[in-house]
């Protein structure tokens, strides 16, 4: 997968979409990520004691990775990302927008 917890993303399909969030979680066997204040499930919970209120709370639920796109921090842009291995260090990703490291 190439989006990363912590990446600015902008969602291409669903309720939300055109929309961009940040990564809070990344399940990548399930090709799956959580954004948030995207995708959002309005749950009730009971009282847990005697004289408490029930409340409902807005939970952020999993939206496949093929559904976003990553947005370049140097051009703004949702763009597709490569691979490349420079001459030292470890393989880093780019924008193949604007040639920009990730």
């Amino acid at each position: 997968m190439n989006i990363k917890k912590g990446d600015n993303v902008q969602i291409l399909k669903g309720k939300d979409a055109g929309k961009t969030g940040k990564v809070i979680r990344v399940f990548p066997y399930g090709r799956e990520i959580i954004i948030e204040g995207m995708n959002l499930h309005q749950k009730s919970i009971r009282p847990k004691r005697a004289g408490e209120k029930g409340q409902q709370v807005k939970l952020p639920l999993p939206i496949s990775s093929a559904n976003v796109m990553l947005v370049c921090p140097a051009c703004g842009r949702p763009s597709k990302t490569g691979y490349r291995k420079p001459e030292k260090g470890n393989k880093e990703r780019y924008c193949k927008k604007c040639n920009a490291t990730v």
